[in-house]
């Protein structure tokens, strides 16, 4: 979640193509459109969000994904526009607007090129 793109370098394989940069972000039909190989983007907002809130990663950053993820607000279709965005609004509902989550999160994402 770190460095996507560095999980392995292989002779046979080749350099990990998983970018962790909305300006590398691969475009694709392959991959259910990239949903794999663009995950690295998603991943490194959560890496950059928790590391800012700091703490263990489950507690505050995790608990924000995971309203995320089950609150049935996303669409199988989302962008990750679309899915930072409701990252900001799980992270109001749990710690307030003017909470430290809020701009973790913020920052988070606008650390992988999503201003949000």
């Amino acid at each position: 979640m770190k460095e996507p793109g560095t999980a392995y370098d292989d002779p046979l394989l080749g350099q990990d193509p998983q970018p962790g940069h909305m300006r590398d972000y691969v475009d694709t039909f392959s991959d259910s459109g990239g949903v794999h190989i663009n995950s690295g983007i998603p991943n490194r907002a959560f890496y950059l969000t928790a590391v800012r809130i700091g703490g263990y990663a489950w507690e505050k950053a995790g608990a924000i994904w995971f309203d995320t993820l089950t609150n049935n607000s996303l669409k199988p279709t989302a962008q990750f526009s679309t899915f930072a965005r409701q990252t900001l609004r799980s992270a109001v509902a749990i710690f307030g607007l003017d909470s430290s989550e809020y701009d973790a999160v913020r920052e988070g994402w606008a650390g992988v090129g999503i201003d949000v």
